[in-house]
């Protein structure tokens, strides 16, 4: 199937929940109000993005932490247009026709990379169902463009799931990133409501394969609490991880983005990431972040240091 081609992209803000009545959006507690982004730091990289036409989630999804990541000069790179394809519940990206891909988004992101000094980048995308590949090639020549003109610079990808895209993982596994990070979410049974394009256990799965492939590679996966969940339900997608080896696993508070997407059911206290937290160690894997305001790559470049120096500890009792 040839990719969908259009002159110009029509950005349609989740269409499916226009019809549906607003959801009424609660206070958020303390532990999670943030201050708004002011710093001097924020704007050179706000500035810096903008000068190489580069989309972050940061943006795209309003992430509450944008402003102490930008101010450390971390962001989270969006690559494949700004328009998925997929409608979650929980996601504020625009939905509709896709963007026509841009050839040189590749080169960009690499000079901005270069520019900024990075010693970690994240890569992340919308879903792009349209593309025969599902966007897998565009990743790969991130990654061979950064690697390129940054060679000590590690690279982390939070892929879509590549569903019915038969290749598209092996292809991007082969380009050898040093993180390869796929999002659950949430737990199976709130998949038909909140992630209704995807399949849980196809997301495991991609995960378990990336293992398979390339043992070296790191892999990491998220999901959020707040929507609905048990602590069981949480405890066992726990389990699916770590029997597809799974080394690190992020867990965070789900904030509602507008009245037209899910409720937050409640907000988790503090003290129960904290459970969570000693759960998934207990469990196995080699580092975890569960914190109201853990998002998918928040302090991901500290986190890579863990997960290496866990590793090597990992290795070396078993040597013991």
């Amino acid at each position: 199937m040839e990719p969908i081609q259009i002159t110009e992209p029509v950005k349609i803000r989740h269409p499916e929940k226009q019809a549906n009545p607003d959801r009424p959006m609660g206070k958020k507690p303390d532990w999670i109000r943030v201050k708004a982004p002011v710093s001097k730091e924020y704007q050179s990289t706000r500035d810096l993005i903008r000068a190489h036409k580069l989309t972050t989630v940061c943006e795209e999804a309003a992430c509450p932490n944008i402003g102490e990541c930008w101010a450390q000069k971390h962001a989270t790179v969006m690559i494949l247009g700004s328009v998925c394809t997929r409608a979650c519940a929980f996601c504020n990206i625009s939905t509709g026709m896709p963007d026509k891909l841009d050839p040189h988004e590749p080169e960009n992101l690499a000079q901005a990379v270069s520019k900024l000094g990075l010693k970690h980048v994240v890569i992340t995308s919308v879903d792009r169902d349209d593309l025969p590949d599902g966007g897998a090639d565009h990743f790969v020549q991130c990654i061979e463009k950064i690697r390129a003109t940054s060679p000590g610079t590690t690279i982390e990808i939070l892929t879509p799931d590549f569903l019915k895209k038969d290749g598209a993982l092996e292809m991007v596994v082969k380009a050898r990133p040093d993180v390869f990070n796929h999002n659950v979410e949430t737990v199976p049974r709130l998949y038909p409501s909140i992630r209704p394009g995807a399949r849980y256990f196809h997301s495991i799965n991609l995960l378990k394969r990336v293992k398979e492939l390339d043992p070296s590679i790191f892999t990491k996966s998220g999901m959020m609490a707040g929507l609905g969940e048990s602590q069981e339900e949480i405890f066992q997608v726990m389990d699916d991880m770590r029997s597809a080896e799974i080394d690190f696993l992020t867990i965070g508070q789900y904030l509602q983005p507008t009245p037209k997407h899910a409720p937050v059911d409640r907000f988790v206290d503090p003290a129960e990431f904290s459970t969570y937290a000693a759960m998934a160690r207990g469990k196995g894997f080699l580092v975890v972040s569960a914190t109201p305001l853990t998002r998918s790559s928040y302090h991901a470049g500290d986190d890579f240091a863990r997960l290496k120096t866990a590793r090597e500890e990992k290795l070396r009792t078993a040597q013991a």
